[in-house]
């Protein structure tokens, strides 16, 4: 029992099902019918548990040394070996799973995982870091059009209002800790642009990326759409005459207005 739960608090379980909940949602607009969603999301879910599970495991020594009593690995409560085995089966399953459907959905899954995996090994310590977020976040509507009988390719503005908003969140993401991250030497890409041109550039980066993110949701859509581009253009325009968290603010609303956008807007994935 102790095992299993300390599987489940690393396999970092709200974010998990979150992602999977909305590659979820895409997959059955793009696939209502067939073996594509019973297999998709199953593989989704597998393939996050994997990444959850490598992030505690290659910062098991970090935050043992930083005292995270609350992380099960450095506290003891489980071993990163069993992480490891528990985040390279989930991956196998992932993998074959995802393959079964088409070679199409296989190799996306597969590109997506190991961004996250490479992420996490030590990719979100360098200025690459935004490369991961691009390429999970970025291929989550061709994973989703692959998953159905023709194997449809996704629309170029959606593709890209996918990436931007990945990069989007990942600077949105690391506002708050900024100056702690600086303290600690992490080398990030937005901590990088933070040490070069100050923390307000990467407000600014944050905030246009994910109003681009709308932009480009707009144009793959109903001219509806243009209506939540002008509110997230309005909420950026608030978040840059602000200070303190409010940039932050700005940035998760916006993210929030992309997200729901893009799952229940209506947006013609291919």
């Amino acid at each position: 029992m102790p095992m299993l739960k300390g599987l489940f608090r690393t396999c970092h379980p709200l974010p998990s099902l979150a992602i999977t909940a909305m590659f979820a949602a895409l997959i059955v607009q793009a696939a209502p019918h067939g073996v594509g969603p019973g297999a998709a999301i199953p593989a989704v879910l597998l393939g996050e548990l994997s990444i959850g599970w490598s992030n505690d495991y290659f910062d098991a020594e970090r935050d043992r040394l930083a005292g995270r009593r609350d992380k099960p690995v450095a506290a003891g409560a489980i071993s990163r070996r069993t992480v490891l085995k528990a985040g390279l089966g989930a991956l196998a399953a992932s993998l074959a799973l995802a393959f079964s459907i088409n070679t199409a959905v296989g190799t996306v899954n597969a590109v997506q995982v190991t961004a996250g995996w490479f992420y996490n090994a030590g990719l979100k310590s360098t200025p690459l870091s935004g490369v991961a977020y691009a390429v999970g976040f970025g291929l989550i509507p061709e994973f989703a059009t692959s998953t159905t009988p023709g194997v449809a390719e996704a629309r170029p503005s959606v593709l890209i209002a996918a990436v931007l908003l990945g990069v989007g969140g990942h600077f949105a993401n690391a506002l708050p800790d900024l100056e702690a991250d600086r303290i600690a030497g992490v080398k990030g890409l937005p901590n990088v642009l933070a040490e070069r041109f100050g923390a307000p550039m990467v407000r600014a980066t944050a905030l246009v990326l994910l109003v681009g993110a709308s932009a480009f949701l707009a144009l793959a859509g109903s001219p509806w759409l243009w209506l939540a581009f002008a509110g997230t253009a309005g909420l950026a325009w608030w978040g840059l005459g602000g200070a303190g968290r409010r940039p932050f603010h700005a940035a998760l609303a916006i993210a929030g207005v992309d997200v729901v956008v893009l799952v229940f807007g209506g947006v013609p994935l291919a």
